[in-house]
């Protein structure tokens, strides 16, 4: 029976009937409230646990987590605002991640009101302590350093001394290396434009005209550029590269509008001994005497995707190496389009090749070498066998036949690999290598100029090789800035960002 309707029989006080009908009403609102936040939240998580789909890059999954992770929280705060009682019970700390043992700890002890028992009061004992950890951060501090340079005199001679002042790459300027990094790092790797940085610096009354800032990175970037002239050097002298190319935009003050301009990266192999090296190069264009005019001289190989502009140097010395992840997303595309079964046959065949790179992971180029030849070897051949018979069944001109045409025509370069165990199989690295470039190009919007899209491809080829070398970016610039205005050209190896090679 409806509560409403039951009380009515008792007749009460009409001010009491109307109070709790208007709570018997909120009730209502607020269950059926829960339970649309309940079925939203099943969706989601119907969703973000299902299979995930290859059209979604890295960057569109991870958005789409971050928002469904913060929906999710939302829902679940409102749903237990509306029904206390229904809070979930709290988690245990121990599934927690622990937080990490280099930070400095602050402690805060937190002793009773008094040193007897609240019931008997008898003196207590302690028997142990209950810790609990929060992790905290402090915003960017802004802070001076004061150089106090006492002047002394020589009362015989008259001669004036006082030490030197410390050298800096600005010289005379008033950023510290600690200041000059975190522009440099705020910039090119976090993505955050000058104006943005300004507006930090004034939220702590420290007045940074953007000018300023921007001074601070082309002098920085300058300084920088021996670093990156030796980067590329050394890449050079590696046998196998990858190479890909990304459009930026570049502002064209004359036409006042962007015209398209092009970064291109280069990187080492990672089957390869030696530590990973990246460097960009910012071109205005996507034309292949850019990356001819690079890679001038170079004999070695080379993996790209099928880009014509790398095709005059196959014929100058370099050997061309084909991505297999290039030729297995045609085939992903034509069956997400369609359920075509020659995609599925195509991908299940290419699926078996990556199974026996990651039997090799962990193994040393002859073992990995060996491994190609047992099972990847015989795999490619009746992979290419597969596709020659079906391609001769299906029409021209369609999804199918562009997909297959891609895999025949590039195959003595797709099967390149098998042969040695120290090529690579597809291009995945140098593309992962370009994605952060992605994601701040959406903050910049466009290249000022081209000598500024060649200093931020010079800084980028810095950062960039530190973070695949595992070092600490901010940690190494810093340290690069303050020892750079001292430092003597013929041990500049010992600046670039590469780790110690082992024994």
């Amino acid at each position: 029976m409806d509560l409403a309707v039951e009380l009515a029989q008792f007749n009460p006080d009409p001010a009491l009937a109307a109070w709790v009908g208007k709570l018997l009403e909120q009730s209502r609102n607020d269950a059926l409230k829960i339970q649309a936040l309940t079925l939203e939240l099943a969706y989601y998580k119907r969703i973000r646990f299902a299979n995930k789909s290859e059209r979604f890059s890295a960057e569109q999954r991870e958005l789409f987590e971050e928002s469904w992770n913060t929906d999710a929280s939302a829902q679940a705060a409102e749903a237990e605002q509306l029904s206390p009682a229904s809070k979930p019970a709290r988690r245990e700390r121990a599934g927690r991640q622990p937080l990490p043992e280099h930070l400095p700890r602050i402690e805060h002890r937190h002793e009773p009101d008094a040193c007897t028992c609240g019931q008997c009061g008898k003196d207590l004992v302690k028997i142990g302590e209950d810790i609990s950890e929060q992790l905290d951060v402090e915003p960017a501090r802004f802070f001076v350093h004061r150089h106090i340079r006492p002047q002394y005199a020589c009362r015989a001679c008259e001669t004036i001394s006082a030490a030197p002042i410390p050298p800096a790459v600005i010289d005379g300027g008033m950023a510290a290396p600690g200041l000059l990094t975190w522009v440099m790092i705020s910039k090119f790797l976090d993505h955050l434009p000058l104006y943005r940085l300004e507006q930090i610096a004034a939220r702590q009354q420290v007045p940074l005209a953007r000018s300023t800032l921007a001074e601070w990175v082309g002098r920085v970037g300058v300084a920088l550029q021996p670093l990156v002239d030796r980067l590329t050097v050394l890449l050079r002298e590696r046998s196998v590269l990858h190479a890909d190319e990304t459009p930026v935009a570049q502002l064209d003050p004359g036409a006042g509008k962007t015209r398209k301009a092009y970064l291109w990266a280069y990187r080492s192999n990672d089957l390869a001994p030696g530590p990973p090296i990246l460097v960009f190069d910012y071109q205005p264009g996507r034309q292949g005497t850019h990356a001819r005019n690079f890679l001038d001289g170079w004999h070695g190989h080379l993996m790209v995707d099928d880009y014509a502009g790398y095709k005059a140097l196959f014929a100058h010395g370099v050997t061309e190496l084909a991505c297999l992840a290039h030729a297995r997303r045609k085939f992903f595309d034509l069956h997400a389009a369609n359920q075509s079964p020659i995609a599925a046959e195509a991908l299940r065949r290419i699926g078996e090749l990556y199974e026996v790179e990651r039997q090799a992971q962990g193994m040393d180029a002859a073992g990995r070498r060996q491994l190609r030849a047992q099972e990847a070897r015989p795999r490619l051949e009746a992979l290419r066998t597969w596709l020659i018979d079906t391609r001769i069944g299906v029409a021209d001109g369609g999804g199918t036949a562009k997909a297959l045409d891609y895999s025949i025509k590039r195959w003595p370069a797709l099967m390149r690999y098998a042969d040695s165990g120290v090529l690579p199989v597809d291009n995945n690295p140098v593309e992962n290598a370009i994605r952060p470039i992605a994601i701040g190009k959406k903050n910049w919007l466009f290249a000022g100029s081209e000598r500024a899209g060649k200093r931020a491809a010079a800084i980028q080829s810095l950062l960039g090789t530190a973070k695949l070398n595992g070092l600490d970016p901010h940690a190494w610039l810093r340290d690069t800035l303050e020892k750079l205005p001292v430092w003597p050209n013929s041990r500049i190896d010992e600046l670039l960002p590469l780790r110690p090679e082992k024994p």
